[in-house]
């Protein structure tokens, strides 16, 4: 239902002018949600069209999906993860980060806030959940590993995206790979008060949480330039207008006006990158040499195989 929510949505939302020059296709990472505000906010506010763009967003039916599509060319550009993509280019997926949309990290792992955890420390016997195998585990075992613990003090379970429930029935006793603007919230709509330990205080290096990424072979630089230029003014206009944009996002589907959408949206807007076309070159040297550190791969890959700066590449 989500899905087919979320399809509906933005095929009326984000319905396009036929007047647009060039024609982009962008698939979410997940069903709309404030994490996208700056491309619904771009849409809502006529900067695609004054780039000279129609932009087709769409939502994928399988959240592992959005980079397959992209490094297949079904679409232009597909919203990922930072530590997703250096997965990706390990198993020869033609992928490069092209622009970033959420430039901090997101995911953190939660625990209940009168719970046993009160410091890392606590884990050791306990169990921890996660929702997708590969990158959680290991900035998991990574936390673990900045308290002196290794892997096998903790049982792990994989526990989809049931997060807020296994919580609170005491399955376990924290989840890695929590979203830290929707988790918490979530678990305070439902009486429970949440905690973080944040990954990048513990061990793992910073890193672009949400980021967009494109087959550099397929894609067309100056098209995604221009993309990158509306969605930058689209947030320039929201960090200067958060209460006047959040009217704007939500009004764009009834579906959108929740409780926890709400309480998101204050801890989502901040985080937002100002400059999405920009790149951190040492943030993704240094994520590629961490993730080479604790066994996840085997390392080796330059910044330039991993990321890119489509306006470099446009004005050529």
């Amino acid at each position: 239902m989500k899905h087919l929510f979320a399809t509906t949505l933005l095929a009326t939302t984000l319905a396009l002018p036929a007047h647009a020059q060039d024609r982009l296709s962008v698939m979410l990472d997940w069903f709309v949600n404030p994490d996208h505000a700056p491309i619904i906010l771009a849409q809502g506010l006529g900067y695609f069209t004054d780039a000279g763009l129609e932009v087709e967003t769409v939502t994928p039916s399988d959240p592992n999906a959005p980079p397959r599509m992209a490094a297949a060319g079904r679409v232009d550009i597909a919203i990922s993860y930072q530590p997703q993509l250096h997965l990706s280019r390990h198993n020869d997926l033609p992928l490069r980060r092209v622009g970033t949309l959420i430039s901090t990290p997101l995911t953190c792992l939660v625990v209940l806030a009168d719970g046993p955890v009160q410091e890392m420390a606590d884990l050791r016997g306990g169990k921890v959940g996660f929702a997708v195998a590969g990158v959680q585990e290991v900035m998991l075992d990574a936390m673990l590993a900045h308290h002196g613990m290794v892997p096998g003090d903790v049982e792990q379970i994989n526990i989809g995206w049931s997060i807020s429930p296994a919580l609170m029935s005491g399955q376990v006793d924290g989840v890695i790979g929590a979203f830290r603007n929707f988790e918490l919230n979530q678990l305070a709509i439902e009486g429970t008060e949440g905690r973080c330990f944040y990954p990048e205080s513990e061990g793992v290096p910073s890193y672009d949480e949400l980021i967009y990424v494109a087959n550099p072979d397929r894609m067309d630089a100056d098209v995604i330039a221009r993309f990158l230029d509306a969605t930058e003014r689209a947030t320039g206009f929201i960090l200067n207008n958060p209460d006047q944009a959040w009217q704007i996002f939500s009004a764009a589907a009834s579906e959108l006006q929740t409780e926890l959408n709400t309480r998101a949206w204050g801890d989502t807007w901040p985080r937002f990158a100002t400059r999405p076309a920009a790149l951190d070159a040492g943030r993704y040297a240094r994520f590629e040499a961490f993730l080479a550190e604790r066994g996840a791969t085997a390392g080796g890959l330059s910044v330039d195989a991993l990321a890119l700066d489509v306006t470099a590449r446009a004005a050529k």
